[in-house]
C-alpha cells in the first residue's frame, strides 16, 4: 500500500492508499464508483444484473486498482488492468469491441489494456490518478511489460464537434507509426463535421496524461453509443515513456 496526501473538499487533507481488489465484494466496490462516475454523473447507458454497478465480462479477467480514503475506507478511484494472458484467455482486449486492432496484434504478448478509470467527483484533484498511475506504471515494471493501451474518452454532448477539433490537433503530433495505427468499428463522422477544425478543444485529463508520458494516438477515434463520447485508442510504448514521467511515476532515475 502506497500513502498520499489528498485534499478533500472541506476537510482536512485525507490520506489516500492504493491497493488490489482481493475479492468479488471490493470488485463490486469499485464497480460502484464506476456506475456513479459513468451513469449518474456521465449519463452512460450501462447494462448489468445488479443495479448502481457497472459490470462487464472482462471484470473478472481483470486486476481492479482501488484508491481509498485512508479515513473512510471509501474507493474514490479505480483502474482495471487486463494482462496479456488473461487477454488471450477472454478471447481479445476490450478495445477490440471498439476498433481493428490487426497491426497491434504483433505486440499482444507484450501489451497491457487498461480501461474503466474514475475518480470519485470530491477527489479530483489530482493525487488519486497520480496514486492509480504510479500503481500502473509499477504494474508493468514488475512484470515486464513494454505496451500498454487503452481508450480515452471525450463527451459528443455537443454532437462530437469538440472530439473532432482535438483529433485535428492531435493527428499533427501525436498520431502513432503507421504500423501501429488501429481503425474504428463505429467511426466519428470527421468529414460531416470538417467545420470544427477551428473550434477551441481541451485535452481531457486523461488524455492528457497519457500524451504527457509519451502515448501515441493511434488513428482516428471511435464513437460508443453506449457512453456516448468519441474514443481515442492510445499506445505507450514503455521505451519511449519521457523521464519526468518515468521519475514521478516510476522511480527511476537519469
Amino acid at each position: 500500500m502506497q500513502l498520499q496526501q489528498a485534499q478533500a473538499p472541506g476537510s482536512t487533507p485525507a490520506k489516500l492508499y492504493l491497493s488490489y481488489a482481493q475479492s468479488v465484494s471490493q470488485v463490486k466496490e469499485a464497480q460502484r464508483l464506476r456506475y456513479r462516475v459513468f451513469a449518474d454523473e456521465m449519463g452512460a447507458r450501462l447494462t448489468g444484473d445488479e443495479q448502481g454497478i457497472d459490470e462487464d465480462i472482462y471484470d473478472s479477467f481483470c486486476e481492479h486498482l482501488l484508491v481509498r480514503d485512508g479515513d473512510t475506507g471509501e474507493v474514490v478511484g479505480t483502474y482495471r488492468i487486463l494482462s496479456p494472458a488473461q487477454a488471450k484467455r477472454i478471447g481479445g482486449f476490450y478495445s477490440a469491441r471498439e476498433f481493428d486492432l490487426t497491426r497491434l496484434l504483433y505486440l499482444s504478448d507484450r501489451m497491457v489494456e487498461v480501461g474503466r478509470s474514475c475518480v470519485h467527483p470530491d477527489y479530483r484533484n489530482g493525487a488519486a490518478i497520480s496514486l492509480l498511475w504510479s500503481g500502473l506504471a509499477k504494474y508493468m515494471l514488475t512484470n515486464g511489460y513494454e505496451y500498454l493501451i487503452g481508450c480515452a474518452s471525450v463527451s459528443m454532448a455537443d454532437g462530437g464537434h469538440s472530439a473532432a477539433s482535438l483529433y485535428n490537433n492531435l493527428k499533427v503530433d501525436n498520431l502513432s507509426p503507421v504500423e501501429w495505427r488501429v481503425f474504428p468499428r463505429c467511426a466519428l463522422p470527421l468529414d460531416r463535421l470538417s467545420g470544427s477544425a477551428d473550434l477551441p478543444a481541451s485535452l481531457p485529463p486523461l488524455l492528457k496524461g497519457y500524451l504527457h508520458a509519451g502515448a501515441y494516438v493511434c488513428g482516428d477515434p471511435a464513437w460508443d453509443p453506449d457512453f456516448n463520447t468519441a474514443d481515442f485508442l492510445v499506445l505507450l510504448p514503455m521505451a519511449k515513456v519521457n523521464r519526468r514521467f518515468a521519475r514521478h511515476f516510476m522511480g527511476t532515475t537519469d
